[in-house]
C-alpha cells in the first residue's frame, strides 16, 4: 500500500511561483510513475503532468507547459512540481497521483491518490 502526501499549496500572485512537494510512503517509490492532476471548482479533474519511475521521461498538459516542471528524487520517495509564472487560472486543488503504468497515470487510471493541497492565484 503506497500513500502520498502533498504539501507546498498556499496562495500567491499571478506571476508569482510555487513549489508542490509529494511524498511517498513504502519500498518500491522508484517502480512507479508519478504525476499530478489539479480540480478547480465546479470543473471536472484534468491532468497536469506525470513522470516516468526513471524521471527520463515527462508529459506536460498544454496548459502548463513552459511554465511547469516536474521531477523526482527517489533516494526521497518525493516528487517535485515547480510552478512558475502562474496564472489565475492555475487556482485548484492539486492531487498527487501513482501508478505502475506510465500511460494509466497520464489518463487518470492511478492506482494512488494523494489528498490534494489547495493553490490559489490572485490577480
Amino acid at each position: 500500500q503506497v500513500q502520498l502526501v502533498e504539501s507546498g499549496g498556499g496562495l500567491v500572485q499571478a506571476g508569482g511561483s510555487l513549489r508542490l512537494s509529494c511524498v511517498a510512503s513504502g519500498r518500491s517509490f522508484s517502480l512507479y510513475a508519478m504525476g499530478w492532476f489539479r480540480q478547480a471548482p465546479g470543473k471536472e479533474r484534468e491532468f497536469v503532468a506525470a513522470i516516468s519511475w526513471s524521471g527520463g521521461s515527462t508529459y506536460y498538459a498544454d496548459s502548463v507547459k513552459g511554465r511547469f516542471t516536474l521531477s523526482r528524487d527517489n533516494a526521497k520517495n518525493t516528487v517535485y512540481l515547480q510552478m512558475n509564472s502562474l496564472k489565475p487560472e492555475d487556482t485548484a486543488v492539486y492531487y498527487c497521483a501513482a501508478d505502475r503504468s506510465y500511460g494509466d497515470l497520464r489518463t487518470g487510471r492511478c492506482d494512488y491518490w494523494g489528498q490534494g493541497t489547495q493553490v490559489t492565484v490572485s490577480s
